[in-house]
């Protein structure tokens, strides 16, 4: 099985569609075989899907990501743990011994949505560059 994580500086980035770069895992059970660091070269949102089909992926973990990317990825056959943060490493590790905190119902549509937690915005901080899933983009 292959395992994608939104990467950044070993932590779970917390934009899917913004992610650069992918830690891709390599599990066998409940063992990590190997990993491996892979640029995105470019390609965002909804093209981020067709990459990790096309790269073999079975799951993705992730932070924030939008409903279209959802329904992308499940069109691929890729399974979603969105709403996580914190070291890519744990993550995956957590997920191997059923541990992993996710959030089925994560959505973080980064275009003009307003949350319902006292009317922020998620466009107006210019979530990519920072850890947008610390607050509640559900």
């Amino acid at each position: 099985m292959k395992i994608a994580v939104t990467y950044e500086n070993g932590q779970i980035f917390q934009h899917f569609g913004h992610t650069e770069q992918f830690k891709v895992y390599e599990v066998e059970g409940d063992k990590i075989l190997s990993s491996e660091i892979i640029d995105t070269n470019g390609h965002g949102h909804g093209a981020l899907a067709g990459f990790l089909k096309v790269i073999g992926v079975d799951v993705l973990i992730c932070g924030g990501i939008g409903g279209g990317a959802q329904m992308a990825l499940a069109e691929a056959g890729i399974k979603l743990y969105g709403g996580v943060s914190g070291a890519c490493d744990a993550a995956v590790e957590a997920f191997l011994v059923n541990n992993l905190g996710y959030n089925p119902n994560v959505k973080c549509d980064h275009h003009d949505h307003e949350h319902g937690n006292g009317g922020h915005s998620c466009g107006d901080h210019g979530c990519g560059k920072h850890n947008c899933g610390g607050h509640s983009c559900h």
